[in-house]
């Protein structure tokens, strides 16, 4: 099971973190990613990390300003934005993808879901 939060209504140029916390499996046997979604579009990929935190994949629309990271001793991903923009507004989800496989940019590669948390941005 997967537990997103940190997610609610911010001005424009401010951080946010938002976390998803595992439970169930062995987290450390997953990687991790997360996606977006804005009305009315497609679900889109934003970052990933593998499953020891060594490597991480950020989507060119948003590397520079959002950092992916994981604790694995706390079961928990995380997910930093900075410099929010109000294109950033969208539901933020987590995924697992399972071992053996490599991280992906892809989200029909994840096994499990976090139900998402919403990130508004005002400009």
């Amino acid at each position: 099971q997967l537990q997103a939060s940190g997610g609610g209504l911010v001005q424009a140029g401010v951080s946010l973190r938002l976390s998803c916390a595992a439970s169930g499996r062995t987290f450390s046997n997953y990687h991790m990613g997360w996606f977006r979604q804005a009305p009315g579009k497609e679900r889109e990929f934003a970052a990933a990390i593998n499953w020891s935190g060594a490597n991480a994949d950020y989507a060119d629309s948003v590397k520079g300003r959002f950092t992916i990271s994981r604790d694995n001793a706390k079961n928990t991903v995380y997910l930093q934005i900075d410099m929010l923009k109000p294109e950033d507004t969208a539901v933020y989800y987590c995924a697992a993808r399972g071992l053996p496989y490599s991280i992906s940019r892809r989200w029909r590669d994840y096994n499990y879901w976090g139900q998402g948390t919403q990130v508004t941005v005002s400009s």
